[in-house]
């Protein structure tokens, strides 16, 4: 006998597999560019509703098929807060898991561990690109560029290549 079961997501989007991600994006790119998740999920992924920007709601399930929703599945409580298309791609950006062995008094199990969230990512992949980019180009760069940090930071993480920020910084400043 098979069963559907449905289980309460913990709503976290750094939990969503980037192939149901793929399929949220894509829905998005088509129908809204904001996204809001049921915390109530069975099958691939929690239903999803998009938000256009004239405020019209369009409602998906797990398989990114057009839904109905049932009255509730959207209000507080029953659902994430609202996701821009940024922040989603972001999400998609990491999000695997990886297998470790831990050893319990001599007995091996396998466990799956969480690798670091996407935005946990993608905030290492910024710092070492935005380092490499300074310890590349110190000579050539401000003395006190380093005051500025947290902007450049900012222009990177909004999709700013190191070059173009960095750049931007001392059109500003300098």
């Amino acid at each position: 006998m098979t069963t559907t079961r449905s289980k309460r997501w913990n709503g976290n989007i750094d939990t969503l597999k980037a192939p149901y991600l793929t399929g949220v994006l894509t829905q998005m790119g088509i129908y809204g560019e904001r996204v809001q998740f049921a915390l109530v999920t069975s099958g691939n992924g929690p239903h999803y509703q998009l938000t256009n920007t004239a405020g019209k709601k369009m409602a998906f399930d797990g398989n990114h098929h057009l839904h109905h929703p049932e009255e509730g599945e959207f209000a507080p409580g029953n659902a994430t807060g609202v996701f821009t298309l940024d922040q989603v791609r972001l999400a998609k950006a990491g999000g695997s898991k990886t297998t470790r062995t831990l050893s319990t008094g001599g007995v091996k199990r396998a466990s799956t561990t969480r690798a670091p969230s996407a935005a946990t990512r993608a905030k290492d992949q910024v710092d070492s690109d935005k380092y490499e980019y300074f310890k590349a180009n110190r000579a050539t760069l401000p003395d006190t560029i380093g005051e500025h940090s947290e902007e450049i930071t900012t222009l990177m993480r909004g999709g700013m290549p190191a070059e173009q920020a960095f750049g931007e910084i001392v059109k500003k400043y300098f």
